[in-house]
């Protein structure tokens, strides 16, 4: 296996006297699609702002590319929990303006994003506003305008917990064929149990405040995910036992000895 891209190594942050983060220690490999998975309140976006600089750690160490992330530069394009599309804007603009905050001229930033709009299901709409967008739509306008950065790594903090079933179901499909074919390097954070095991690659499992990794899971599951019943009846077997862990009434008894192993076992 390759050096990771992303590494942890005992990672702790408080609030205050209000422990979050304890002990995190975990690693991404190019190409991958890791999630975090745990209980609202845990620490997850916590755990995003470490990573984009806004707050850093109070132990541990976090290294990107062998780098320590301080000397990383900026290797994040980060997707917040809603799509953040600025209502004045065209969704053309709306899409360009990560590049934009780069210093790339507005005209260069269209030149970019322009060939990408079919590919993401959204030609024939560079002049229309968000609002006269589905929500799934604009989700997409919102990964776009996040992936043409072409930064080194995708952080997706529960891009799709704003859609309703319908429309996030068909989210996740459609974000793991175009993971397939840019094997883009993401870590994802959701508390949707279902939705980590389908994107994912692998997925550490959280406990409660102050969190800490209480198992790490491979997802060792052909691709596309749940297109037959077989791997459906997988699926559902490595999301019962997930579940299992997070409403475990005392995570601090999980075997350890057990937590690095494939789900799929």
């Amino acid at each position: 296996m390759s050096a990771p891209r992303l590494k942890l190594d005992q990672v702790g942050y408080s609030y205050g006297d209000l422990p979050v983060l304890e002990n995190i220690s975990m690693t991404v490999q190019p190409g991958e699609f890791v999630s975090i998975l745990g209980p609202s309140g845990s620490g997850k976006s916590t755990l995003f702002r470490l990573l984009t600089g806004a707050i850093t750690t109070d132990t541990g160490a976090i290294a990107f590319d062998g780098k320590p992330l301080s000397e990383a530069g900026r290797p994040f394009a980060f997707m917040p929990q809603r799509d953040a599309l600025m209502p004045w804007r065209r969704i053309l603009d709306n899409t360009t303006l990560g590049l934009e905050v780069q210093g790339i001229g507005r005209k260069q930033a269209r030149e970019r994003v322009s060939p990408l709009f079919a590919e993401f299901g959204l030609a024939g709409f560079e002049e229309n506003y968000p609002a006269e967008l589905s929500g799934g739509m604009r989700q997409r306008a919102a990964l776009l305008r996040t992936v043409v950065q072409d930064k080194p790594m995708l952080l997706l903090d529960e891009p799709f917990g704003a859609l309703d079933a319908l429309t996030r179901a068909g989210m996740q499909r459609w974000l793991e064929a175009m993971w397939e074919k840019h094997r883009w390097t993401a870590m994802l954070v959701t508390h949707d149990v279902r939705e980590a095991v389908h994107l994912s690659d692998r997925i550490y499992v959280l406990s409660p405040r102050p969190a800490r990794v209480i198992r790490e899971i491979e997802i060792d599951l052909p691709r596309p995910r749940g297109r037959d019943a077989a791997t459906r009846a997988l699926a559902a077997a490595i999301e019962a036992d997930i579940l299992e862990t997070l409403l475990r009434p005392d995570p601090d008894h999980v075997d350890d000895a057990a937590s690095h192993g494939s789900a799929s076992s």
